[in-house]
């Protein structure tokens, strides 16, 4: 297999070919030519004058982000000593620059490892070593923790920083006097481009590899055939690029289809609904428990601009789906994805969503649900499995033989598939409840419990319990205006018998100021067992 990578550190360390999945090309559109740089697709054959990121700081056309991306990426080939195959280690919240960096690494033939701004030395230290990183550009305003965890490695040898969108910083002053202009690498469409390290919602995180191809395939199946995407449409995301479900809705989408970024450095509901309502925002993305957060804020402003807004990180309860509907007239498009599978793959849209259901797999995959045995079940209830266009590459890691099987993905959800080919989210495979012999889905629970108009947000986990095996315990934060105590306990339990078969209510419930969660914002289940 031919390679544009000089230094093959990263290829070297991917899954032996009988452990990697089952890849399908089956669409048109995701028969990519066998030479392919992303970077080059995303931003230099726009038009240069269309708007492609604005926010707070000002705003940035294709030409100029093109400029800019070609810019970085010389002075890290000219002058910084990267080669085609280096890892980019990348920090910092979604802004033009950012994007820039993380498409001119792309152009001189670099891998990008963006990371979560919030990481703390001992992690960040942890990725720089796994990954043998020696090139990094972060945002100043992050660099404290990152400068602690550089100097316990001693790899790290080329830095830049820069100072946000703001300019002034270092890397701003040296790309002043760069010459403009980059011819890219000629990368392979199987030349790594990202190493994604997951969110860690099992307790570890595992970095997994994408190829040029992988880049772009997102933005080929869901996107074009579920979001429907049109030119000059403005996107914003509450997820950073380091999570990949921020990377297609803030950078890949807007650009494979002509459209606007609206960076948001700091993406509280609060901070969204300004960004929408200022930047006219059509199409949003982020997790349940932001659209939740986002209907307290609703009134007095105006949100008509959305167009469509996506779910992913975790399931979407149907009592949330039902009233952004009612608020907004907007039915919330639900999907699921993964970081091994770089975006999502089982959704639905329009006149095709059934509330509650994560939707039909998506145009370019197929999906289905495993028995015990691991064979593929026409319709009932399984482990998800999955095949497409993107597939598990697990980096230099042993839980590539649990993740993919038989050539399938299997993604660690428990799902039901129905006879119209829907896929209905049951729980996390680790998260089914086993109490007095009864199977308890987390999530049920969970989904009765947030019909209820105390509970702003909650988890519910299986604890020991000597009669029953396990029992249900509810960890809930209470919506503002709630009082905890024992009558709103009661309260709640009572609900939850009258929403779901009683044997499932929690009969433990605790109140919390917050829920522990993934730099992504997903539930860190794990955190609250005993």
């Amino acid at each position: 297999m031919t390679t544009a990578h000089i230094d093959t550190f990263v290829r070297d360390r991917l899954p032996p070919p009988d452990q990697q999945p089952d890849f399908l090309f089956d669409l048109p559109e995701l028969q990519y030519p066998r030479k392919l740089n992303a970077a080059v697709e995303l931003i230099d054959k726009a038009d240069p004058g269309r708007l492609a990121v604005i926010n707070d700081a000002g705003s940035w056309t294709y030409g100029e982000m093109k400029d800019l991306s070609d810019r970085i990426a010389r002075l890290l080939a000219e002058e910084e000593g990267l080669v085609p195959g280096n890892r980019v280690f990348l920090r910092g919240p979604n802004n033009a620059m950012m994007f820039a960096a993380w498409l001119g690494i792309l152009k001189a033939g670099g891998i990008a490892v963006a990371t979560m701004p919030i990481l703390r030395p001992g992690e960040i230290a942890t990725i720089i070593e796994r990954a043998d990183i020696r090139h990094a550009i972060v945002d100043a305003r992050t660099l404290d923790d990152f400068t602690k965890a550089a100097s316990t490695t001693g790899r790290i040898g080329s830095l830049l920083t820069y100072e946000g969108d703001a300019g002034g910083g270092m890397l701003e002053t040296r790309l002043a006097s760069v010459q403009p202009g980059f011819a890219a690498v000629d990368t392979e469409r199987d030349d790594v481009a990202l190493l994604a390290f997951t969110s860690g919602t099992t307790g570890k995180p595992k970095g997994c590899i994408h190829f040029h191809r992988d880049i772009l395939a997102p933005a080929d199946a869901f996107a074009r055939h579920i979001l429907a995407p049109q030119t000059g449409e403005r996107w914003a995301c509450s997820a950073p690029i380091a999570f990949t479900f921020g990377l297609g809705q803030q950078l890949i989408f807007p650009f494979r289809f002509g459209g606007t970024a609206v960076t948001i450095e700091a993406p509280t509901p609060p901070a969204l609904v300004a960004a929408i309502e200022k930047f006219e925002v059509t199409t949003l993305g982020t997790a349940p428990t932001a659209y939740k957060a986002i209907l307290s804020q609703l009134e007095g402003r105006d949100i008509s601009s959305l167009r469509t807004c996506v779910s992913a990180g975790e399931h979407l309860p149907a009592a949330t789906w039902h009233a952004w509907k009612e608020a907004t007239g907007i039915a919330i498009v639900d999907g699921i994805g993964a970081t091994e599978m770089m975006h999502i793959f089982i959704s639905a849209r329009g006149d095709d969503i059934r509330p509650g259901a994560t939707g039909k797999a998506v145009p370019g995959y197929r999906a289905c649900v495993l028995d015990a045995d691991d064979r593929p079940l026409p319709h009932g209830v399984g482990r998800l499995a999955i095949k497409g266009p993107t597939g598990c590459r697990y980096f230099d890691d042993d839980r590539q033989a649990n993740y993919v099987v038989k050539g399938w993905n299997v993604t660690g959800d428990t799902y039901r598939a129905d006879e119209e080919g829907y896929f209905w989210y049951v729980a996390r495979s680790d998260d089914m409840i086993i109490s007095s012999g009864y199977n308890i889905a987390a999530p049920e629970v969970e989904n009765a419990l947030y019909s209820h108009e105390a509970v702003q947000e909650c988890a519910v986990i299986g604890v020991p319990c000597e009669e029953r095996g396990q029992k249900v315990k509810a960890f809930v934060v209470l919506a503002p205006g709630q009082t905890a105590g024992p009558a709103l306990a009661e309260s709640l339990q009572n609900h939850v018998k009258a929403v779901i078969a009683p044997y499932k209510y929690p009969r433990l419930v605790e109140f919390v100021e917050a829920l522990p969660k993934t730099a992504t914002g997903k539930l860190q289940r794990y955190a609250l067992r005993p």
